[in-house]
């Protein structure tokens, strides 16, 4: 079958009804998939190893193998690490880890969202800001799970250090940096406006681990703003979003 064959044998499945927007969102635009992986081309090559950290339902994983990468792909979530199972189990290139990221080694809880798994998170500060926040009217985290954590270190030591790491766990990104003691060549990690903090946690950390460089892309664009700059530039430059900006990304580089 081919991957569209299979994302639309997923959303024929009542028991993947919860998923359909994500495959919907995330499958359903060719113009978005270029976009993604015309971004991702900046760090990522052919036979390059990337992580997917907080995959959901993979697209990224179907950007980095686009681009020739290798790629290991973490969720927690079961439904969701079916729907990968499904979409890329039979890929060699990809290893699939039935888990969550965190700072340590051991197991977690996560708050659920049924309605849309997609902010799933195993941080209950991100639940905490969420409530009554503009824009996340209506979201109800009405389910706990526990599930195994690892470390990125972990996963490097496995699996080899990658040339790029996409950390995107609702509000959880600096606990997943905790975890990492080595420079990598470059990352990404989500932030919100919701959270600001946590983004600064983030940068804080990497400022910590190497000389490293940082630009942002909103939303679902995958344009970068266009200029790399320091830790306390990229940290006033998120100050500065309006709330409605919600979410984006911070990418990061490492100068040699």
């Amino acid at each position: 079958m081919t991957r569209m064959e299979k994302i639309a044998a997923l959303a024929a499945d009542p028991a993947f009804a919860t998923l359909d927007r994500s495959l919907s969102v995330y499958y359903g635009d060719p113009a978005h998939e270029d976009r993604m992986a015309a971004l991702y081309a900046r760090f990522v090559k052919p036979g390059d190893l990337a992580f997917d950290i907080g995959a959901h339902v993979g697209d990224r994983i179907g950007a980095f193998r686009r681009l020739g990468a290798r790629v290991v792909a973490l969720e927690p979530q079961p439904l969701c690490f079916r729907a990968l199972q499904a979409l890329y189990g039979d890929d060699a290139s990809v290893t699939l880890v039935d888990a969550a990221c965190g700072a340590r080694e051991g197991a977690i809880s996560l708050r659920v969202n049924s309605a849309n798994p997609t902010v799933t998170t195993a941080s209950q500060d991100f639940v905490a800001a969420a409530d009554g926040a503009q824009g996340w009217e209506g979201q109800t985290w009405d389910a706990t799970l526990d599930v195994r954590m690892t470390k990125l270190d972990a996963l490097i030591a496995a699996h080899g250090a990658p040339a790029f790491a996409k950390i995107d766990v609702e509000g959880f990104e600096a606990d997943v940096l905790a975890g990492l003691s080595r420079r990598l060549p470059a990352l990404s990690f989500e932030f919100t406006t919701i959270q600001r903090d946590v983004a600064h946690r983030c940068l804080d950390r990497l400022a910590a681990l190497g000389n490293y460089r940082f630009d942002v892309s909103l939303g679902e664009s995958h344009e970068l703003a266009g200029a790399w700059v320091s830790r306390d530039e990229i940290a006033a430059r998120i100050a500065a979003l309006p709330h409605e900006a919600n979410s984006g990304d911070v990418y990061c580089v490492l100068l040699a």
